[in-house]
């Protein structure tokens, strides 16, 4: 099969020109002058299939490189299985996720990792990698890291918070991280104070304050900043390249561009949410079905964050400024029904996550119209940066000979009205961004040479999506 997507504006990270891009099975193999031909052979005339992207941007198809489809959490499991949520993501422009692979306490996380591929194998509708959840660090756990990393999982997340679950104490931390300077692994942080957090819950809880607002405020700035600092620091010791997920607290912003411009390979991501919607808004949140119990719709850890106190200005500035580093989702998806209401009366009990995988292309593009980041920078946070800091940069997130034929063709003239009747096709029963109205439509979506989305319809197949072996971490210091 061979495509052309011909007239387009061919956007990288480093610019953008009118150019066309040539397809011919799974890869690029061109990008030519606007109507060139080769060795005298009109290619339109030649390919099997044109697609016109006149007036449109041509973007590399997206990476979310924070996903969790079916994960358990809280008795429940979230609501994508990766045949909905990858399906999902190809409507909103994503053409490769990396999820991560769930390891409870005592759970052997080979096997683990084998029951992530048994979910994905012949369900996913794009290309999809796994990152390691390391929930106690035994000797065992970084025997396995080396197994992992031959694999292509190169990535390890430890947790700081949710005590019995996932918490590691410092002890641990710090051998999993010189594992990592050892093998060249990226290890991967949540940052919070999780005894911090234990507290303030059990004292919120006790003065009846248990609606689902008291859920940011008891996880405060403070946990988040405190544990982000800490993680540099112990990765400092180790020589270990850091990486922290959903930074949502502008202190912890600073933590992490400090400890860049002293030469540490630390990154951060944010989310979507982190941007756009705040702790006041959950506050005011109230429905006839729901009354105040309609802030569970945004109940996520890190939380949502006063927009009084300008975190979400902060997370934009750091987008700019490259403190933060590229804009996962942490698509954790739950619906209210069954799901969220488990913690009608206990803020506690609410499984924590927001589903965005659909959105994320569009909610980054409004940026660009708002004028908060460049059309490049767009391109770089979402589909570039995640391609090199995951290792796999030359086959993904960028539109050049011998990359994948991931291909996002992006109508900056077209609308897109998101929300649950409208444009959403993720498994849940209510959309986080009801009424979010975005300047630009995503028009077409390739996937390794196939067209998945076209002319408002879902033309991909489940099974089309391949694992994606990934190398070493192509964006250290």
């Amino acid at each position: 099969m061979s495509i052309l997507i011909s007239g387009g504006t061919v956007v990288n990270s480093t610019g953008r020109s009118q150019a066309d891009v040539l397809i011919d099975g799974e890869k690029i193999v061109a990008v030519l002058p606007p109507g060139a031909k080769t060795l005298g052979v009109d290619l339109a005339a030649s390919v099997d299939q044109v697609v016109d992207a006149t007036g449109k941007y041509v973007v590399p198809g997206g990476i979310d490189a924070h996903t969790h489809m079916e994960m358990p959490f809280g008795g429940t499991f979230a609501s994508d299985t990766f045949a909905t949520g990858t399906t999902a993501a190809a409507w909103g422009g994503t053409t490769s996720i990396v999820d991560f692979v769930v390891q409870y306490p005592d759970q052997n996380i080979l096997e683990q990792y084998q029951a992530w591929h048994d979910k994905a194998a012949g369900q996913c509708a794009i290309d999809y990698g796994f990152h390691q959840i390391l929930s106690d660090v035994q000797d065992s756990s970084l025997t396995a890291m080396d197994e992992l990393i031959a694999e292509g999982v190169t990535s390890f997340k430890l947790f700081m918070a949710y005590k019995g679950v996932f918490l590691s104490d410092d002890g641990q931390i710090l051998r999993a991280f010189q594992k990592g300077a050892d093998n060249g692994a990226l290890m991967m942080m949540h940052a919070e104070n999780g005894s911090v957090i234990d507290t303030l819950v059990q004292q919120s809880l006790a003065a009846g304050n248990t609606s689902p607002y008291y859920h940011g405020v008891t996880r405060p700035w403070q946990a988040e900043a405190e544990a982000t600092n800490r993680a540099i620091l112990l990765a400092d010791l180790a020589g270990a390249p850091l990486y922290i997920v959903h930074v949502s607290a502008k202190q912890a912003v600073d933590y992490i561009a400090t400890a860049r411009d002293q030469g540490q390979n630390v990154f951060g991501e944010t989310c979507p949410q982190y941007l756009y919607l705040s702790l006041e808004e959950q506050l005011g949140a109230v429905s006839e079905q729901w009354g105040d119990f309609e802030g569970a719709k945004w109940v996520c850890s890190t939380p949502l964050r006063a927009r009084a106190e300008g975190h979400q200005d902060h997370m934009w500035q750091a987008l700019r400024t490259n403190d933060l580093q590229l804009v996962s989702t942490d698509h954790c998806p739950f619906c209210m029904a069954d799901q969220k209401e488990l913690g009608i009366g206990d803020f506690a009990k609410i499984p924590n996550g927001i589903g965005s995988v659909e959105h994320r292309m569009d909610l980054m593009y409004q940026g660009v119209v708002t004028g908060e980041i460049s059309l490049e920078r767009w391109v770089e946070i979402c589909s570039v940066t995640p391609a090199r800091m995951f290792g796999m940069h030359g086959q993904k997130g960028v539109i050049a000979p011998g990359a994948d034929g991931d291909v996002v063709v992006y109508d900056p003239n077209g609308h897109t009205s998101i929300g649950l009747s409208k444009t959403h096709h993720m498994n849940m029963d209510y959309s986080a961004w009801e009424g979010f109205e975005i300047d630009g439509h995503v028009d077409t979506v390739i996937s390794r040479g196939s067209v998945v989305v076209a002319d408002g319809e879902f033309r991909g197949r489940l099974g089309h999506g391949r694992y994606i072996k990934r190398g070493l971490s192509q964006y250290l210091i």
